[in-house]
């Protein structure tokens, strides 16, 4: 069913699958956290296999997909706990891919008690070094004051979606959504604490797994955080990009399927 959500000073979309035939209402839900390069359609490829199992919650961030664009400050973090309030849920499993991964670790080590196992896919984390060299950053800057979105997201494909071939449609189109996004969102998105240098505080099971052709700075993170999160354990993509949900959709239901496996 979808929901529009209340959160401060806005609303988000938001779908629960609900409870699937035989669970008897007792399972854990599964939270899906989108990325910040697609909106919770990156998900649609493992969706069906997800929902026969499980009760599964998914919403768009702010400014993505279905959910308006802020207007005022937020996080990402107290948007990700207005949807587990709304829905009643006290604890879940979460699946979180990049941006999604980095708000799920966020809760995840403020209140353990609402976690019960983390899926985290590409990971991002507050607190960690910016994958992209900053000239790349400067070049996607001067982009986005010129208002080219066919050049961003050229240049996003050249460094995120290596794997792909000519014009890449599924992975074009994600990028295209979203980048009216970044600029909607950026001028109100309020970081959320680092808690990169506090992984190792974690108690909650974790499955991680790193694309072995993502960016080279995004690599170096994930491995990182799979060595500082006590008991990770580490999965590597050997046919992805940072577009893991488009390029390996199967290896990645496992990954979501083992975290729940993991839950406590």
């Amino acid at each position: 069913m979808d929901v529009m959500v209340s959160v401060k000073d806005g609303e988000l979309w938001s779908h629960d699958s609900g409870e699937p035939s035989g669970t008897g209402g007792e399972s854990l839900p599964l939270v899906l956290l989108h990325a910040g390069v697609g909106d919770s359609r990156i998900w649609d490829g493992i969706l069906p296999q997800l929902t026969e199992r499980h009760r599964v919650i998914r919403y768009d961030a702010r400014g993505y997909g279905r959910s308006p664009a802020p207007t005022a400050p937020f996080s990402l973090v107290e948007d990700l706990i207005a949807v587990l309030d709304h829905y009643g849920v006290a604890r879940a499993v979460l699946a979180g891919s990049s941006m999604g991964g980095a708000t799920a670790l966020s809760l995840a080590l403020r209140d353990p008690a609402r976690v019960a196992s983390l899926a985290l896919v590409v990971p991002a984390v507050t607190g960690a070094e910016e994958p992209l060299p900053p000239e790349f950053m400067a070049e996607v800057g001067r982009l986005a004051q010129a208002g080219d979105v066919d050049g961003i997201v050229t240049m996003m494909r050249g460094v995120s979606a290596t794997m792909g071939t000519g014009d890449d449609p599924e992975v074009t189109a994600h990028l295209k959504a979203v980048v009216p996004a970044w600029f909607a969102v950026h001028p109100h998105h309020m970081p959320d604490p680092p808690v990169f240098d506090r992984l190792g505080e974690l108690d909650v099971p974790c499955v991680l797994a790193l694309a072995e052709h993502d960016q080279p700075g995004v690599i170096r993170v994930n491995e990182a955080m799979a060595r500082r999160i006590p008991g990770c354990r580490l999965v590597r993509l050997a046919h992805s990009d940072h577009f893991p949900t488009v390029r390996e959709p199967e290896a990645v239901l496992e990954v979501v399927l083992d975290a729940y496996a993991l839950a406590r």
